[in-house]
């Protein structure tokens, strides 16, 4: 058995701990139980999270951990001499040690995240960045993986992160089939964006909700007023007026945003030629994805890019 250690403390985000399902759903999914969850903290005892209940957990003590992931609250706590000592011991024994938004900030006090690539919740990335200036902070990214280190940004990404690591253990397959008795959509990748189109979007409705994502799922052809408004059962009239009284854009510009974000993904995490990523994202050609890159993020596709290739050099260096 692999025993993942969650690390509690005083005023730990309740949401921290939607990531210990995964684990423990991956033991009905899997051909047999592999994970032994535990609850631990510096004393042990009953921990009062931030929304008031108190979760029980063991003592620090001398267990070992193959994967222990530290959560975070709902601002940055102080690192605690019991709490930095367990850390850094377990960067000696434990295969992973992972962390949940603020959580990173204990992996930094242990010095963890030098010279390597982390993220957090966005509303703390730049404060993560100045107090760890060896590290390269990546706000834009729901996880990521570098080397036994694994970081998440905050709240619901916690999930992803920790479908992440199921499947690092026991392949795509038990993974999706975590996610479905999770009842998620689908499982996010580590390179998703933080900043989500369809959140920006905010729809109200379970029309306009399907008419997005039919959009999304077919970025890759041409897609017409009437087909959105035939996923939302209604008229193009109706649809039109009521896309953008939810949205507040026209349908053309909200796919439009959706093809630059999927676009962006696609440039920063492959090296399929403009061309390609163009035609993969629904665009007429790379002069057309080059304008909607340029009303959407100031800079053309190539610059993405570049840059997205020379945060990672800087990290691998």
């Amino acid at each position: 058995m692999q025993r993942v250690g969650f690390v509690v403390f005083p005023g730990y985000s309740i949401m921290g701990l939607a990531a210990a399902p995964a684990f423990e759903l991956a033991n009905l999914v899997g051909d047999a139980p592999i994970y032994d969850i535990r609850f631990v903290s510096e004393h042990g005892g009953a921990i009062r999270t931030s929304a008031g209940m108190s979760v029980d957990t063991e003592a620090f003590g001398d267990s070992a951990f193959d994967t222990l992931i530290v959560g975070g609250g709902t601002f940055v706590h102080p690192t605690t001499p019991g709490l930095l000592a367990l850390i850094r011991k377990a960067a000696t024994q434990s295969r992973r040690i992972a962390a949940i938004c603020t959580g990173a900030f204990v992996l930094g006090d242990a010095g963890l995240l030098d010279g390597r690539r982390a993220t957090t919740h966005w509303m703390y990335a730049r404060e993560l960045q100045t107090r760890f200036p060896d590290s390269a902070v990546d706000v834009d990214r729901i996880f990521i993986n570098d080397g036994s280190v694994w970081t998440s940004a905050g709240m619901s990404a916690g999930i992803d992160l920790a479908l992440a690591l199921v499947e690092d253990d026991l392949g795509h397959e038990v993974a999706q089939a975590v996610a479905k008795k999770l009842v998620l959509y689908h499982r996010r990748a580590g390179g998703q964006s933080q900043f989500s189109t369809l959140l920006d979007l905010d729809a109200k409705s379970d029309r306009i909700q399907s008419a997005l994502t039919y959009a999304k799922q077919n970025l890759h052809r041409p897609i017409s007023v009437e087909e959105l408004a035939e996923a939302a059962r209604l008229s193009p009239r109706q649809f039109s007026r009521v896309f953008h009284a939810e949205t507040g854009q026209s349908p053309a510009k909200a796919v439009e945003s959706l093809r630059v974000e999927a676009a962006r993904v696609l440039m920063e995490r492959s090296r399929h030629p403009i061309e390609v990523v163009a035609d993969q994202t629904g665009f007429a050609d790379r002069n057309r994805m080059r304008r909607a890159f340029l009303r959407a993020f100031g800079q053309p596709p190539q610059v993405i890019r570049r840059n997205a290739r020379g945060a990672l050099d800087a990290a691998n260096a």
